[in-house]
């Protein structure tokens, strides 16, 4: 299944002031946390390469949205992006259809946790990945993506084409903002929720989107990332 390569949805919720604010924020944020973070990201690297080979990033296409200007009123519009990751994963593992067949089964009302395909149990893994995972930490790599513009660091969870092309109408309006590395669904309930839940959280936080409220968004993320609170 595929979708349009560019969808108009509906008009931006934030005054271009804010939006401005939020790039700014994202930038500052982002370029500081790859400095601090360097030794690590360095050490991540070096551990993916001795445990099974292959390359250290993973790339994967997903969905996400950008500001357009028409007739002198700002919309969102979908995009497609390549996301980074740490590879967490087989370097052959690419073509297994697993994680497309656990979105349908998640889209069609399973929760993250207990669908038909549970991918914390998924055999492409690697013994690293899965430390990865359980931490985040395999998330590192998108700060690239915040400093491409392609992501922010709060909105909502981007989402590959397959799972895009199975949404009803209202559930698209979660595409009106920049994908995050985090947001209101890995900070309230990530794994533990069900798929229209997540939909409604992201909706929710479109629909208030602040700069207030993304710094709060921030602030809640580390407790929840060291509770491994809902991680797979």
């Amino acid at each position: 299944m595929s979708i349009a390569a560019s969808t108009w949805l509906v008009t931006s919720y934030h005054a271009p002031y804010q939006a401005r604010v939020k790039r700014s924020l994202d930038v500052l944020l982002a370029a500081a946390l790859l400095i601090v973070l360097s030794p690590l990201l360095l050490l991540i690297s070096l551990v993916i390469v001795l445990d099974s080979g292959g390359p250290v990033l993973y790339r994967q296409e997903r969905v996400g949205a950008c500001r357009c200007r028409r007739g002198g009123r700002t919309y969102w519009s979908d995009r497609r992006f390549l996301i980074l990751k740490f590879r967490t994963m087989a370097p052959d593992a690419d073509s297994s259809p697993l994680h497309e067949q656990f979105v349908q089964s998640f889209v069609a009302g399973g929760r993250a946790e207990d669908g038909a395909f549970k991918l914390r149990d998924d055999p492409r893994v690697t013994r690293v990945g899965r430390f990865l995972r359980a931490s985040s930490l395999d998330e590192l790599p998108q700060l690239l993506n915040v400093l491409r513009g392609s992501m922010s660091l709060v909105g909502p969870r981007p989402v590959p084409p397959y799972e895009v092309a199975l949404y009803q109408p209202w559930q698209r309006e979660r595409l009106a903002s920049l994908p995050g590395i985090t947001g209101p669904w890995q900070v309230r309930g990530r794994g533990r929720v069900g798929f229209e839940e997540m939909v409604r959280l992201d909706i929710e936080y479109v629909r208030r989107q602040s700069v207030w409220l993304d710094l709060s968004l921030l602030a809640r993320t580390l407790p929840v990332v060291l509770a491994k609170r809902g991680a797979r």
